[in-house]
């Protein structure tokens, strides 16, 4: 495996962090998230027509760029370093995917054309805390308890005499939920006896549909609640689709993705503390030049550069993504902390921007985590805890 980046890449890379660098100061992202949208729509629109970001994951027989999930880590790397808000993530790495392997033709040619071009947005909902689980990140999604059940909780859906779909229900923590143009929702249907999980598309329009803004600790990855009166939904795909492998396929890319984000926002964390230590006096001398100091750097520049080389693997290799997500989301979290010890007084102020990636890092650990639960999931699909064939068991040990 050859894990250098292109050329190509490379001039991506160097374009999107030129625009970003312009664009997404602090003081900007902060105005961006409180618009309605929740970003910069403007900066959006730009993104997708100059560099095609959301077509990333699309091919090109869909008007998409048509590159590899590499691309599209590269991308979300330079856009967790200024903690871009913005609808790349629940667009091009969970719904896209989902629509490519599960839609139908003609859901393919109507979608993902406008998704794009950046006219169109996509989110994924799911009911409950309960994202990580539904991609197969800390569990497995193959039950289907993490859907709900019955009429007690999740998403019920009923088929309509004249062929549709009815839905009702809530699903919360919907990433982008408030204001993707199209909603795929993860909803019961077959009854109890024959309970299933299907994926049904929403349009923003649709009556009975009731969108809510959350108030969230990281406002940079905008949260809503959904609700649905009865509202008419369109199967995604048939009946048939087996939901839990797309989305586990879908989860195991994401994982990479979100990784080379954390990374990106945790390398920039870093540089800010090292900026700030450099140009700190205290005693007649920066503050960085005293060992105590420098050897708090040095330990989280070797945490961050291993898990960029994991985010870079896993780029390659999404099946360790959840490895990988694990380790950029500890490295995120121990450096975004750091950076506010470091700080000082100053740094412990709540408006202050290093509190930015310190929310970020436990947003994104409380969404998609935890670390141990996360590495846990990996050890068992990996067999460590599982016996060898054919081994005899331990004889227990009695105490004399």
């Amino acid at each position: 495996m050859d894990a250098a980046f292109t050329a190509e890449q490379e001039a991506m890379r160097r374009t999107l962090r030129e625009i970003l660098g312009k664009r997404c100061g602090p003081d900007e992202v902060k105005a961006a998230v409180r618009t309605a949208a929740g970003h910069d729509r403007e900066l959006w629109q730009q993104l997708a027509q100059r560099l095609g970001l959301p077509g990333l994951a699309v091919s090109e027989e869909y008007g998409g760029v048509g590159c590899t999930p590499a691309d599209l880590a590269l991308a979300c790397e330079e856009a967790g370093r200024v903690l871009l808000p913005s609808p790349l993530f629940a667009t091009a790495a969970l719904s896209v995917p989902l629509i490519t392997v599960l839609g139908t033709g003609a859901q393919r040619g109507e979608l993902l054309p406008p998704l794009a071009a950046g006219g169109l947005t996509a989110a994924l909902a799911v009911p409950g805390p309960v994202l990580a689980t539904a991609l197969g990140l800390t569990g497995d999604n193959t039950a289907g308890e993490w859907a709900g059940g019955g009429r007690a909780g999740g998403v019920q859906a009923r088929a309509d005499a004249d062929g549709g779909w009815r839905l009702y229900g809530e699903a919360a923590q919907v990433l982008d939920g408030h204001s993707a143009s199209v909603l795929l929702v993860a909803a019961h249907t077959g009854g109890f006896a024959r309970a299933r999980t299907l994926l049904f598309l929403v349009r923003e329009d649709a009556p009975g549909l009731v969108r809510q803004r959350q108030a969230v600790l990281d406002e940079t990855r905008p949260q809503a609640a959904v609700q649905l009166r009865d509202v008419p939904a369109q199967l995604l795909g048939d009946e048939g689709a087996d939901v839990a492998a797309a989305l586990a396929a879908t989860g195991r890319t994401a994982a990479a993705v979100l990784a080379a984000e954390a990374v990106g926002a945790a390398g920039q964390a870093l540089a800010r503390t090292v900026e700030y230590v450099c140009g700190r006096e205290q005693f007649g001398r920066a503050i960085g030049s005293f060992q105590a100091v420098k050897h708090r750097l040095a330990d989280l520049y070797v945490q961050v550069q291993a898990a960029r080389s994991a985010a870079y693997y896993a780029a390659w290799d999404p099946a360790q993504g959840g490895l990988a997500l694990a380790q950029a989301l500890e490295a995120l979290r121990v450096t975004a902390g750091e950076s506010i010890q470091l700080h000082g007084g100053i740094g412990f102020t709540w408006e202050h921007d290093a509190h930015l990636y310190f929310k970020r890092a436990a947003a994104d650990e409380l969404l998609f985590g935890p670390v141990h639960r996360l590495r846990a999931h990996a050890a068992h699909r990996a067999g460590l805890f599982t016996p060898p064939a054919g081994a005899a068991p331990e004889k227990e040990k009695v105490a004399v």
